[in-house]
């Protein structure tokens, strides 16, 4: 059984090499890596690979820098050709990023089975592209790989029994994944404060939006006083703060360059709590034991609001100063909302029963 994987963004490599893994452990698949490109990331090197033991993509398809249909246009067509070369049996797609619907797409396209990892979210929020991504592909796809109960329900409430689709509740595999790298964490190269917030913005909602970014720093200048908040920021961010004068005290908000994932994983490792607009880090926030105050007006992961580990609050600055003031440290982590680590080989194992 030939599968070929489509990837676009280092989150989805990392998400890819779990299940890379445990294809590795049946001698019947085949997986070819198609990388494409949609993300640039200077963290993607030769060491990148290694450190991670993450396969190296077969394919590197070089599309990025682009608007939303160029970038899923010349992708869709590049996905063509490696399928009509390597004729495989199933394309499996990650998530909801321009990478996915036009690695989905192709396939169908060509009659070819698509098995969509991490199916079934929804933030329900048509404004977002990702949600627009997330839910074509679930159309068009053989079958889904829900993370939780909840992306089944969802599944259920659009009609998904009445349409010729598998769902199958496999687990989460980005907790296959926190699981493998917790031991491989290494330190950042820069100083930590003994206690700090570790915080990251990137959404446009939140950044092209000044009122809502001015309020988002004006809560963590207050949250500062007591304890400090670590944000690595993206450089498109930190430019768009130089632009608008906002006064940061980097004795309060310590700025600083982006990590890679190991040592994003350390400062989840021996953070205090987790303030965030990334749905990724929501949920590993949660692996790794710490509670997570969320600066978006909805997410896809509400099970983790439902149990009190992750707290909403937008860019409104009173609920986030609110949110960490009055944040619970004595929640039960050891539930098991996301499959325990098994994600990766029930996937492995459901598409060898399927072909």
């Amino acid at each position: 059984m030939k599968i070929i994987t489509i990837v676009g963004a280092r989150p989805q490599f990392i998400k890819a090499a779990a299940v890379s893994r445990a294809f590795a452990k049946h001698s019947q698949i085949e997986e070819v890596i198609v990388h494409t490109g949609q993300h640039f990331d200077a963290n993607m090197s030769d060491i990148f690979f290694e450190e991670m033991q993450i396969p190296r993509p077969q394919y590197n398809l070089d599309v990025n820098g682009l608007g939303h249909g160029a970038m899923t246009g010349q992708m869709l067509e590049k996905i063509e050709k490696v399928l009509l070369d390597e004729k495989p049996d199933w394309v499996l797609v990650y998530g909801d990023t321009n990478s996915t619907i036009a690695g989905a797409l192709a396939a169908s396209k060509l009659h070819i089975k698509v098995a969509h990892v991490e199916a079934g979210l929804r933030s329900f929020n048509m404004r977002m592209p990702e949600e627009v991504n997330r839910i074509l592909t679930d159309r068009i796809s053989t079958v889904l790989f829900c993370p939780t109960q909840t992306a089944i329900d969802n599944l259920v409430a659009e009609g998904y029994d009445n349409i010729d689709i598998t769902k199958s509740l496999s687990g989460d595999v980005m907790q296959d994944a926190a699981m493998f790298y917790a031991a491989k964490s290494r330190k950042p190269a820069m100083d930590l404060p003994d206690e700090f917030v570790l915080a990251t913005i990137h959404r446009a909602e939140n950044t092209d939006d000044l009122q809502r970014l001015t309020s988002i720093f004006e809560a963590f200048d207050t949250i500062g006083e007591t304890t400090p908040v670590v944000l690595p920021l993206h450089p498109r961010t930190l430019n768009i703060i130089k632009k608008n004068k906002l006064q940061i005290d980097d004795s309060k908000i310590k700025l600083i360059e982006p990590v890679g994932y190991l040592e994003m994983v350390y400062m989840l490792q021996n953070c205090k709590m987790v303030m965030s607009d990334s749905g990724g880090l929501q949920k590993e926030a949660f692996f790794f034991a710490k509670p997570c105050v969320t600066l978006r007006d909805e997410t896809e992961w509400v099970e983790l609001i439902t149990n009190g580990f992750n707290t909403i609050v937008g860019a409104d600055q009173e609920k986030i100063i609110s949110a960490f003031n009055n944040q619970k440290f004595d929640l039960d982590y050891t539930m098991n909302l996301y499959g325990g680590g098994k994600a990766a080989d029930n996937i492995a194992e459901e598409l060898l029963n399927i072909n």
